[in-house]
């Protein structure tokens, strides 16, 4: 009788993907909806922030930990933590625990999570060019809302407020069509992957 056994394990886990790309897409969109002048920054964009954008966004990159995936864990964990973070800089203040971050401060908080974005899309050169759109887009996002701190341009925060919903827009159909790809068992919204 042979004593070896073929022990591998077979992941069965779900694509934690679509919960960290919708927690990121749809609190990026609230949140530049206020940018590009729409309603005041207020609880309900702190509790996406906090909650969806936040806390979801760990727990996927937890999950993608989970399934040996580098990228997602970075990317997901990390973004969660600007939510928080941002978070934090905006409710740290009110409740006299911090002083609260000058334009000067915040333009460097934005600038320094537009560089990290900007190294994140270069990795997303080799996965598909949606997620390409989304980081590309993102990074722009980060600059264009540091410079408008650091300049005290109304235009240009609300320039970036409607390309922050496009940047938004696109985690949005990135998360969903990952869900409906996979529901369906075939390409129902495109994702145009690399070929490698």
């Amino acid at each position: 009788m042979d004593s070896t056994r073929d022990l591998r394990l077979v992941d069965m886990t779900a694509n934690p993907a679509p919960l960290g790309l919708l927690g990121f897409g749809l609190t990026t969109v609230l949140l530049n909806l206020h940018n590009a002048g729409f309603f005041a920054l207020d609880s309900m964009i702190l509790a996406m922030g906090i909650f969806y954008g936040g806390i979801a966004q760990i727990i996927a990159g937890i999950m993608e930990w989970r399934k040996n995936n580098t990228f997602g864990t970075t990317a997901f964990t990390s973004y969660g933590l600007f939510w928080l973070s941002f978070g934090g800089l905006l409710i740290l203040p009110k409740v006299g625990l911090a002083e609260a971050a000058n334009a000067t401060a915040m333009g460097y908080y934005l600038f320094i999570w537009g560089l990290f974005t900007a190294v994140m899309f270069i990795a997303t050169l080799k996965l598909n060019r949606v997620l390409q759109f989304v980081f590309a887009s993102l990074a722009l996002l980060f600059f264009l809302l540091a410079i408008g701190d650091w300049t005290g341009s109304a235009l240009l925060k609300t320039i970036a407020g409607y390309e922050g919903v496009i940047c938004g827009g696109s985690a949005i159909y990135c998360g969903l069509a990952q869900v409906l790809n996979e529901v369906y068992g075939k390409e129902v919204m495109p994702l145009w992957a690399v070929e490698k």
